[in-house]
């Protein structure tokens, strides 16, 4: 192998390389990724909750779940509709929200919200506020009543 076409073939490849990672999505980490709350869920009443949280550029994608709320009656996957609401310490609101809860199947089944998603500013730091859930006639609403912790989500 003549040494220039080695040399022609190793740039080629290392300028489509390059190629690819300008093309590609930015990596998103957002921190913390879980985190824990307390929450005031009405008549259900008070106790801990747990928030997952990820982005993908300007979307994130939260879950909540917690065992103050638990099945009444199954409820089928993706059939509650949900919305949530961060905030920035300066109160700006961001909502997030989607359908896709998975189905409650056992009679005092913990809650869990599924994924909802919305679009958010990278380098936002957003705390959670509340949530709720609506399935027919039913509404399953949590409020906040302590800081997150370890802190808010840096997105």
């Amino acid at each position: 192998m003549k040494i220039s076409t080695f040399v022609s073939g190793t740039a080629g490849a290392a300028a489509m390389a390059m190629g690819a990672l300008a093309v590609a999505p930015p990596a998103s980490a957002t921190a913390p990724t879980t985190a824990t709350v307390q929450v005031k869920c009405g008549y259900w009443g008070t106790g801990t909750a747990t928030l997952q949280a990820q982005h993908n550029g300007r979307v994130a994608t939260v879950s909540f779940s917690t065992p103050v709320v638990w099945a009444s009656h199954s409820t089928p996957a993706n059939s509650l509709q949900t919305t949530m609401t961060l905030s920035t310490a300066s109160g700006k609101e961001v909502t997030l929200s989607g359908k896709a809860n998975p189905a409650w199947t056992l009679i005092g089944q913990p809650y869990a919200s599924g994924p909802v998603t919305g679009a958010v500013t990278p380098g936002e730091a957003l705390q959670f506020t509340s949530i709720t859930s609506t399935i027919g006639g039913v509404t399953v609403h949590c409020d906040a009543i302590s800081p997150q912790s370890p802190g808010p989500f840096v997105f």
